[in-house]
């Protein structure tokens, strides 16, 4: 068998211009000549993680090309979440704020988890969930709730 490697994710933008200007907002370094773009706009950018990782943001034009059940996705966003690791809990905080006064909708306001980390919840501008959590701390973990 050989091992899988998780090193993409492709997210299909509705906008894409408001798209990377909520990334760069949260605060990725995407840099217009890494923008793949014709005249009929922009398609496709990689953005390289500093731990390897790969996310990448293509149109709905250029996603019907490499994918033919595109667009029969649902018509509301997902429930999956993409999470950030920033440095502190107050970037936690403060980065939600900013993305919130920009017009972008929270999900889940930030909070402390029973994990240790402060987490919040962000839509990006094509309904996808942006999770903002920093690195748990051991000492503030307490008990899960009951479910």
């Amino acid at each position: 068998m050989t091992d899988l490697v998780l090193d993409q994710i492709n997210l299909v933008c509705d906008d894409m211009d408001a798209t990377l200007s909520f990334y760069r907002l949260l605060g990725l370094d995407i840099p217009e000549s890494a923008v793949w773009r014709t005249e009929s706009g922009a398609h496709h950018v990689e953005v390289k993680m500093p731990n390897g990782f790969e996310l990448a943001f293509d149109s709905n034009a250029l996603a019907c090309v490499y994918n033919s059940g595109s667009m029969q996705r649902a018509n509301t966003g997902t429930r999956n979440v993409l999470t950030f690791r920033v440095e502190s809990a107050e970037m936690v905080d403060s980065l939600c704020k900013k993305l919130a006064t920009s017009g972008h909708p929270i999900s889940q306001e930030p909070y402390n988890t029973f994990w240790g980390s402060r987490y919040a919840i962000i839509e990006d501008p094509d309904g996808n969930m942006v999770g903002l959590m920093n690195q748990p701390d051991p000492s503030l973990r307490s008990s899960p709730p009951q479910i």
